[in-house]
Formats: C-alpha cells, structure tokens, sequence
C-alpha cells in the first residue's frame, strides 16, 4: 500500500483491506500450520454469540472441541480405510461422527477419539455419483446446487422450493438418479455471486465492479473469479494502482490470483472491522462439516455460521461451479472474494449465496487448498 496511507488503522492498513478470509488438500507449496492454542478474542466470541445464538461460555466450549474434532478428522479418515463414508461435527455433543460402511472398521475408528455411523456408501462411491451428477448437461435454473452429505450416505440435490414441478427440473432429477443415490431437497432462493457496483468502503476495484480481497500469497493474493478476468488492472480501496489478475477461472471454478506492487505489500492478516481483532492467519488445515466458520467482507464485515457441506456443485446463472462449500453465513454485494477463516486456519473464499445479513441466508466459499494448488501459490503465513 502507498506510504500516505500506511498510517490507516491498525493492521487494518496492510494489503488485506477488504478482505476477508479455505479445501480438501493440503496446499502445493505451503505445509499446514498447527492449530493455535491462543484465546479467542471477546469479539470473535460475541459474533459467535450473536450469529449462533450462543453464550459465552458455550462459545468457547464450541470452539476448543472444534479445534479438537479438526485435528482428529485425518488420523480417524486413515483409519476407516476404504469404507470410509465422510465426517462431520456433532455441535451438540462436541464431538467428531465418522461414517463407515463395515463393522470391522469401526473399532479402530472409535480407537481414535471419535463417534462411528454404519452407513450404505463409502466416500468413493459418493463423489463418483457427484461427478455423473456434474456431467449431465444443461441443469435448470431451478436446480440450486448439488453435494455429497456424509450424514445421508446420499448426493443432495437442493431445488428450488416455486420451481421443483417444472418439467426440465423433474427430468434432470430423473438423470440424477440414475447416476446413483439421491435425494432431493428444497431451497428457498437460487444462489447468485456476490459482486457489487462502485460504491463506498473499504474494497478492491475492477473497473465498476467492486469485490472483496481473500488471502494474502507471497505476490499478491487470492480472490473470487468471477470479480475479473486474466489481465485486468486491480485498484485498492484508495483508487492506487495495485497490480492484475494474474489467473481467473469462472464459472466451473470462481477463484483467481492478483498480483501487487505499485507500494502495496502483503501481510497475512483477516480484518476484524472493530467487532473482533484483525485475525493471523497460520495455515489452511480444513475443517470438518458441522463446525463453526467466520468471515470477513467489504460490505457485511465480519459474521460467523456453520459448514453446512462439502463439494458441492452450485448452479449460477452464468454457469455451474464444482468443489464449493456451503455455509449458513450470511453475504451481501461486495462480499465477494473475501476469507473464510476457522480459528486461525483460512479455509476459502467468498463465491456466492442467497439471501443478506437482515434475514440471513447461505454462502458458498471456494476452498483456499484448491486455488494454492491451481497456481502453484504459497499461502503468507504468520
């Protein structure tokens, strides 16, 4: 960033204004980070409070078995072997359910700290019935999204609610189906990506479009790809010249990378926006389905929710985009391309959703691991 504006707020005047801060890999060019075993801060415990409906103490009580289930995820996955059937957080028990499709692996699971489900279809299975899915051309608008759900042993396919009895949407829920096991649930709006207008605040710019900054890379940082194409020119919150997309991909994926210099620099920091501390980021393990999840953006600032599923397929108007995950967090317009974050650990950044943050809604983030793989990136860590 320029010297006349380095003297901003706090940490809040490096690179990452605007941004906010996620994938099933670990990253190409960066290992893992442990967990920090710091405090959470009052502020993040508030958001938490005011966007989960819990207490304090509950909070906190959330949180340290969280940071507990995430670590336990790999070692209990590795143990299931094939009949692996996927994971997720209990909130309500605090604890880690591994599914498996035989008995005799459910020993050496429970062996390592965590709760096993006997279920009909291991993780294989699953995500090849997804990739069948994501193979059949032309999906309706009124098909929202699609995703593997561990806890079904099924692949979910979500259609909207005033849409589910139009022929093209009941014919390709015929196809589904016969790409293996379906089920079909509704939804109340079709997702939209989270672009905004020129406007006020604290964003990066492309043109007229305005879009929130992920995570800082050594050489710039990670963004949404659908806020620009390969080669356009990025001005920071300031209107200066910060650099260009470098790579973007959308739809089939919504990430990209943008390049800095012009006096800007990157630090690997997630802006609290004053209700929590501007966040460190130390690494990008992923985190189960179930726990908690907060982000950041130029427009709604920071709000916290839960990760509702993996890998799912979203189904936008310009296009589907495959390996997204789904969160109850709410976004607005600008919110796009801003971090996802688990305690200290990025997990991706902001695609799109429905709904805002006065009625709520759901938000779908592109995990970070993917996009460092993409491009060979190496995520800035502290």
């Amino acid at each position: 960033m320029r010297r006349k504006t380095a003297i901003r707020t706090g940490l809040s005047a490096f690179l990452l204004l605007g941004s906010w801060a996620t994938a099933g890999f670990a990253p190409a060019s960066a290992a893992p980070s442990p967990i920090s075993e710091a405090p959470a801060s009052h502020g993040l415990l508030a958001a938490m409070q005011r966007d989960l409906g819990l207490t304090a103490g509950q909070a906190q009580k959330r949180l340290a078995a969280e940071k507990t289930a995430t670590s336990l995820e790999a070692k209990a996955r590795r143990a299931a072997g094939e009949s692996y059937g996927g994971s997720w957080f209990n909130p309500s028990s605090g604890t880690l359910t591994v599914a498996v499709t035989s008995a005799r692996n459910a020993d050496a699971v429970r062996a390592t700290g965590a709760t096993v489900r006997l279920v009909e279809h291991n993780a294989r299975q699953l995500n090849a019935a997804k990739k069948r899915i994501d193979a059949l051309s032309a999906p309706p608008a009124g098909v929202s999204s699609w995703h593997v759900d561990p806890k079904a042993s099924r692949v979910v396919v979500d259609v909207v609610a005033t849409r589910k009895k139009d022929s093209n949407v009941r014919e390709f829920l015929d196809r589904a189906r016969q790409a293996g096991p379906v089920t079909v649930k509704e939804t109340a709006q079709k997702p939209r990506t989270f672009a905004a207008g020129t406007v006020g605040g604290d964003p990066y710019y492309t043109g007229n479009v305005r879009c929130s900054i992920g995570f800082s890379v050594h050489g710039g940082f990670v963004t949404a790809g659908h806020c620009g194409q390969a080669g356009a020119s990025v001005s920071g919150w300031d209107r200066s010249a910060i650099g260009s997309f470098q790579g973007s991909s959308f739809p089939d994926n919504d990430y990209a990378w943008v390049n800095v210099g012009s006096g800007w620099w990157t630090v690997p920091v997630v802006l609290g926006w004053g209700t929590v501390p501007d966040q460190l980021v130390r690494g990008s393990i992923e985190a189960p389905i179930g726990v908690s999840i907060c982000r950041s953006g130029s427009t709604t600032h920071w709000h916290c929710g839960t990760v509702l599923a993996k890998n799912e397929t979203v189904n936008y108007s310009q296009g589907a985009v495959h390996q997204m995950t789904k969160t109850s967090v709410c976004a607005e317009g600008g919110d796009s391309g801003g971090s996802f974050l688990s305690g200290d650990q990025a997990q991706g950044v902001t695609s799109g959703g429905w709904g805002n943050c006065t009625s709520g809604g759901e938000t779908w983030y592109q995990p970070i691991n993917e996009i460092l793989n993409r491009y060979g990136l190496t995520l800035h860590t502290s």
